[in-house]
């Protein structure tokens, strides 16, 4: 695998592979020496377009910790401010040296464009485009999932609720194809306004109501944040009135099981997608989530860079 660009070209036995390398890497973040020499003289390169907190760090310790030389590129004060072209912006970053270009860019697409063009030879490796896809989210999400539930390699027969604005979610597309290659049975509920058309040729079931999903007792809700830069008001509503249909809180957070697991990508909006009391709730497993995203971003880099078993 040279590049990873979206979960749907993950076999089951590749997406199995990645997340048991992920889950061995992160043995090494309980050392006293953090670090493996497993990618010494490979540079990886940060090209973060749209701005990140947890996925650029992530990316960033996780090639640190794999012993790689990590060049963070910053848009705001680059040539791409001045209209270079992401063509010219990559190919310039390949001569310098990047074995791998760590794509996060707001047009749909743009991680394929580098890796599928011929512009750079690089790996790419895609850290969210636009509303397409997210996928190391999605394998952290899974790793996070396996661990929590037990369930050995794959997720078989678990059931995953994805709650909130599903229309412009990179996350929830990506979790989608993930989770049901590994075996999951995959809900997705929101209000109409976002909801995409035809969601349910992707194999999923679709809901309108959130109590109609969570009386179903799924053993994952996956909470989504609102992406309010991908969106104009009418499709949102007011926010007093999207928390009271669809924020994960109260009655809802007491009408989960006692073993149902709580996710979400981040960052969060308390008190509109999820209350305090459900993000710091004892099934929630978000600052998990942000643990695992080095794990798996350690083991993407080294499968894309080294490749083979570790």
């Amino acid at each position: 695998m040279k590049h990873l660009i979206s979960t749907s070209d993950l076999s089951r036995a590749d997406a199995i592979a990645l997340l048991n390398n992920a889950q061995e890497l992160g043995a090494v973040s309980q050392r006293e020496v953090k670090r493996l020499p497993a990618l010494r003289g490979k540079t990886v390169v940060n090209l973060f377009v749209e701005n990140s907190t947890r996925t650029r760090i992530s990316f960033e310790i996780a090639a640190t910790r794999l012993s790689a030389d990590v060049i963070n590129f910053s848009a705001a004060t680059s040539s791409l401010s001045k209209g270079e072209s992401l063509k010219d912006t990559a190919q310039t970053l390949q001569a310098l040296g990047a074995d791998a270009i760590v794509i996060r860019h707001p047009a749909s697409g743009a991680a394929h464009n580098l890796a599928h063009r011929g512009w750079v030879n690089a790996s790419i490796v895609n850290a969210g485009d636009g509303s397409h896809e997210h996928p190391t989210q999605a394998l952290l999400d899974a790793l996070t999932i396996r661990q929590r539930l037990q369930t050995g390699e794959d997720l078989q027969s678990v059931n995953v609720l994805i709650v909130g604005d599903i229309k412009h979610s990179r996350v929830a597309r990506s979790n989608i194809h993930l989770l049901q290659t590994l075996g999951a049975k995959v809900e997705v509920a929101g209000p109409p306004t976002l909801m995409p058309t035809g969601i349910e040729e992707l194999g999923v079931t679709s809901s309108l109501s959130f109590e109609d999903s969570l009386a179903k007792k799924p053993d994952v809700v996956m909470m989504l944040r609102v992406q309010r830069e991908r969106m104009n008001d009418n499709q949102l509503g007011s926010e007093r009135d999207y928390a009271k249909h669809w924020s994960l809180a109260d009655e809802r957070l007491r009408s989960l099981s006692a073993n149902c697991l709580i996710l979400h990508p981040g960052p969060m909006n308390r008190g509109l997608e999820i209350s305090s009391e459900a993000a710091d709730d004892p099934r929630s497993a978000i600052l998990e989530q942000v643990a695992n995203g080095v794990s798996v971003r350690m083991a993407v880099l080294y499968q894309v860079l080294a490749g083979g078993e570790l």
